[in-house]
């Protein structure tokens, strides 16, 4: 075989070499690395699940984002948003007096948003936690944890109390997440709009009201 014909075998195989990481993605191309980046947490989280098999636990990633990895959020209205942010404000509150019925109701709160911003229908839970997952990996698991309290007649108050700030944290990514209208119409929280210095959306510990030290 001639010099002419080796160096194009070897260029052919480099050319297909590089296609085949392009198809794969960083994801597969690159073994559970890019997995890792992308997912964090809750990479850990699925490799535990399966018992510390990554190649299963990478697999099932991979299905999430073949699924779900092209999905747009949609934006929300300004008008939309404020209700958003009214009723989360009211939910906390509710905590105070009722904290079962505050995490079911932030448990749905939080499924009509994640709907709203275009992802599965909030009577899709896991198929919503799976492509939240892919889009907001390391805030994903709050939303777990509430809906967790809202289905467990035993959870403690402390243990409603931390599943509502984690959920807290997705809630707050999703109603500000505003590609459409950028920081003009950031809405204002009712301690803002009454002018009080408490920190917005804090929960207290327990059962005590808002602002009585505890």
């Amino acid at each position: 075989m001639s010099t002419v014909w080796i160096i194009a075998l070897i260029a052919v195989v480099v050319v297909l070499l590089v296609a085949v990481f392009l198809v794969a993605g960083p994801g597969k191309g690159g073994g559970g690395r890019g997995l890792k980046r992308r997912f964090g947490p809750e990479y850990d989280r699925v490799v535990a699940h399966h018992d510390g098999d990554t190649k299963a636990a990478e697999r099932e990633l991979e299905a999430r984002v073949k699924r779900h990895g092209s999905l747009e959020p949609r934006p929300l209205t300004p008008e939309i948003r404020e209700q958003y942010v009214a009723r989360w404000a009211g939910v906390q509150e509710q905590f105070v007096d009722s904290p079962q019925r505050a995490v079911a109701e932030a448990d749905r709160l939080l499924a009509r948003l994640a709907a709203d911003r275009g992802f599965p229908a909030d009577n899709q839970y896991d198929e919503q936690v799976s492509a939240l997952s892919v889009h907001h990996a390391d805030k994903v698991q709050g939303y777990r944890r509430v809906h967790r309290a809202a289905h467990t007649e035993n959870s403690s108050t402390e243990q409603m109390r931390e599943a509502m700030l984690d959920a807290r944290e997705l809630f707050e990514t999703l109603v500000t997440a505003k590609p459409a209208d950028s920081g003009k119409h950031r809405p204002q929280h009712a301690e803002e709009r009454h002018g009080r210095a408490q920190a917005p959306w804090s929960l207290g510990k327990g059962h005590h009201p808002k602002g009585s030290g505890a």
